[in-house]
């Protein structure tokens, strides 16, 4: 037996460092979930997982944990609070949320009750958003931030709702949106909120720099700016231009990104006043607000180099400092940082359902005098690896085992022979990788055999359904056994999805100081072995994909029970049944029912099939339409 304990779980897989103090490993080597921070109560999350399958949820499993949820909302309107008391700062923190980044209505409306008190409103970027955020936003003098490519149907519906008592602002991301604008509430007779989303010189950092700076996809140029603000003095509606908005993408991975962008819109915003926009009292500073999903603290696209606290401090004295120099007066704050919000609070649970071994320990049997000499050399080089001859013995067992390959091909060995050689193979290779893993300093051509001999443990889940940015983007999260972890994982493994897709893996995963193209996983031996991917709740759900038809996942949320202690599950939203999903490819049920009915009938008619297997065809087609896209446990 090996010392390997818990605290050795946390350190291999930076627990301390991603998890925001939302996460930890207890002593029974078990990821327990701490809702309300490091000091609060805790959630066995193996326990909850057994719990939740004796009440009839289903692997794989997407757990929302409501104080989680809570608790970054509140904690980002806490770190503004914290800077504008600081430097003083005469306006205030008005945060909205953006629909987009998780749109599921049991999320929203937790946004919106947690926020409350703080006066969180949301931000839509299409109709459908806007008849959500109209809807569920109740909260008194909360603002609707409505951005996104707009029709009269959208503009009508964002005028209107200020009768409803809503705080509807209308951005203008393109300029020909100010007429539609203008005319519309013309007619309508009412007075609209405006704002003028800028488009900045400034670009993000990260994944998205691309889609900022002069060639951003929304936005007014300067020149426009200035335009709109002549056309609406025309119109004697200067008055009802309220806010300025910016955008420089999303997780943006370097402070002084931000810090760039927070001088350019202060300076405009500051411009924008002194042309006679008075009316101006809201500055929306956009999202971008990184997640340190590899908890490496750096700009590298799946961290970020600063801290909430850091980046609200840096959003208030910017504006402030430009206004007190124009003596401008401060206008309140509003940004969008909704990955933010919403990350952490998601964890996706899986089974393992089977594991390729690469390397078994076995070692083969020797190479007899009669058999081939590629065999015997193999053998030879295999016995003879040590510490010092580490390269030179690999590339001889490359050398040898592309010679077997050759010799296969034209004949000269056999298949039992081919097998032969591939083992010796791989067992030097075995032989290698055992020492080079003691090693401080590693040769470049040996560094990739940990990738090369790693295990495919194979999950019960879709990749491109529950965290497709990942195959996208190459999105780090956060992936760990949540039990086990008080004994040493000896296996390093990359992880296969259910698809038949082979980009449907994960093969990249955090580490301490770099990226690592294996994750260390305990011996699979059949029985439940369950693994998490943790801060998902940031646009992987919304923007999942039904490759090879595998449909939404259970989904539950949790909260702590204040007054009974433990947990308890509030909500359930069932994930997709086969025939649900079908129906979204325009399949019908019944219609797929009868078709294979009568091919079953002309079957019988044929003799090709018996009454009893008929009807078990049927049972199990019929069955099958009605149960979870993904496997079960039931054989």
């Amino acid at each position: 037996m090996t010392d390997w304990d818990h605290q050795k779980s946390l350190e291999l897989y930076s627990v301390d460092r991603w998890s925001a103090g939302f996460f930890s490993v207890n002593e029974c080597g078990h990821v327990v979930v701490q809702p309300r921070g490091e000091r609060g109560p805790t959630i066995d999350l193996l326990g909850l997982v057994k719990d939740l399958e004796q009440r009839g949820l289903r692997t794989p499993l997407l757990v929302r944990f409501s104080d989680i949820l809570a608790s970054c909302v509140e904690g980002l309107s806490d770190v503004f609070r914290c800077a504008i008391d600081e430097y003083e700062y005469q306006g205030c923190y008005r945060g909205v949320y953006p629909i987009k980044v998780n749109q599921q209505r049991h999320v929203v409306e937790e946004i919106v009750q947690f926020g409350g008190q703080a006066g969180v409103g949301l931000e839509v970027g299409s109709r459908p958003e806007l008849l959500i955020a109209l809807a569920i936003l109740e909260t008194p003098g909360a603002l609707m931030v409505c951005n996104g490519f707009k029709d009269r149907a959208y503009v009508e519906t964002a005028l209107l709702a200020q009768r409803l008592g809503r705080t509807p602002l209308i951005v203008v991301d393109r300029i020909n949106d100010l007429e539609l604008i203008i005319k519309t509430s013309r007619e309508l007779g009412i007075r609209p909120h405006v704002g003028l989303r800028a488009r900045l010189s400034t670009q993000g950092t990260g994944r998205w720099v691309e889609s900022s700076g002069r060639q951003a996809k929304f936005g007014l140029s300067p020149a426009e700016i200035v335009q709109a603000v002549e056309r609406l003095r025309g119109e004697d509606m200067l008055g009802c231009l309220e806010l300025l908005h910016f955008h420089i993408g999303s997780q943006i991975t370097a402070i002084r990104a931000h810090k760039e962008a927070l001088r350019e819109i202060s300076r405009i915003y500051v411009g924008l006043y002194t042309l006679g926009a008075h009316g101006l009292k809201l500055l929306d500073v956009g999202g971008g607000l990184g997640v340190d999903y590899d908890g490496s603290k750096t700009d590298f696209h799946s961290s970020a180099n600063y801290s909430a606290q850091e980046y609200a401090n840096d959003v208030v004295s910017a504006i402030q400092v430009a206004c007190d120099e124009a003596d401008v007066p401060h206008p309140d704050i509003v940004s969008e940082s909704g990955r933010a919000m919403v990350a952490h609070h998601s964890v996706l649970i899986f089974d393992v359902i089977g594991a390729d071994q690469m390397l078994t320990g076995c070692r083969p049997s020797p190479a007899a005098d009669d058999e081939h000499r590629v065999l015997q050399d193999l053998a030879e080089v295999r016995t003879g690896v040590d510490g010092e001859n580490l390269q030179e013995a690999y590339h001889d067992a490359v050398q040898l085992r592309d010679e077997a390959t050759s010799l296969f091909a034209l004949g000269y060995l056999d298949l039992p022979g081919r097998a032969k050689a591939d083992h010796l193979f791989l067992h030097c290779c075995e032989e290698i990788l055992r020492i080079v893993r003691t090693l401080d300093v590693v040769p470049e051509d040996l560094a990739r055999l940990e990738r090369d001999l790693a295990d495919t443990y194979f999950g019960n889940f879709s990749l491109f359904q529950s965290a497709p940015d990942h195959w996208a983007i190459k999105q780090l999260f956060p992936v760990m056994p949540i039990h086990r972890l008080d004994e040493e994982p000896t296996r390093r493994a990359i992880l296969a999805d259910l698809t038949c897709d082979s980009d449907g893996r994960m093969d990249r995963f955090i580490d301490r100081d770099d990226i690592k193209q294996v994750l260390e996983l305990h011996s699979y031996d059949n029985r439940p072995y369950y693994l998490g991917v943790f801060l998902v709740g940031a646009y992987q759900e919304i923007l999942g994909d039904l490759h090879n038809l595998f449909g939404d996942t259970d989904a539950v949320h949790v909260r702590l029970d204040d007054e009974g202690g433990g947990y308890q599950v509030e909500h359930v939203v069932e994930g997709d049944e086969v025939s649900e999903v079908l129906s979204y490819v325009q399949y019908d049920r019944g219609t797929l029912v009868e078709r294979v009915r009568r091919t079953i009938e002309r079957a019988l008619r044929r003799g090709d099939i018996s009454l009893e297997e008929s009807a078990l065809l049927r049972k199990r087609y019929e069955q099958g339409l009605h149960e979870y896209t993904y496997l079960s446990r039931d054989d």
